[in-house]
């Protein structure tokens, strides 16, 4: 058997800068402040930069029905969202962690949704840090692509 490898192109956006990089630190730190995390004390915030260059942020909402606790990286995108959003180029996580923590898979897929090929970086208490894209994370994604 004869294996294919398939690529599929990307158009990055450009990466944020530094200051964006800090901006975007702080915001997610700042936002897991506001958590509302009465069941798992998980306090998880998360800022997005948008293609307008706009920093919204977001913290995680727990729910007594567990299925219906919103991530952190979601409250960012759907507040972003609301407000005419429609492309992110990057992600910042913040987690109250000793390692740093990358999105669940359904942050992952709502990522994709509005920014296919967004930065993804994960920090926490330490000074270690993770950055990726999403087609790392989430390689061969489903997508509005998918429903045309």
């Amino acid at each position: 058997r004869t294996r294919t490898t398939v690529s599929f192109p990307t158009q990055p956006g450009p990466m944020p800068t530094p200051a964006q990089r800090r901006r975007l630190e702080h915001a997610a730190r700042a936002a897991a402040k506001k958590s509302y995390s009465p069941y798992s004390e998980f306090r998880v915030g998360a800022a997005i930069l948008t293609e307008s260059g706009r920093v919204y942020a977001g913290c995680n909402v727990e729910n007594a029905s567990y299925g219906l606790c919103n991530c952190a990286e979601r409250t960012a995108i759907f507040t972003a969202a609301a407000e005419g959003e429609r492309q992110i180029r990057a992600v910042v996580v913040y987690t109250p962690t000793k390692q740093p923590t990358l999105p669940c898979g359904a942050c992952r897929q709502v990522i994709n949704e509005f920014g296919p090929d967004a930065v993804v970086i994960s920090v926490c208490d330490s000074d270690r840090r993770l950055e990726t894209t999403l087609p790392e994370l989430l390689p061969h994604a489903f997508g509005p692509k998918d429903l045309a």
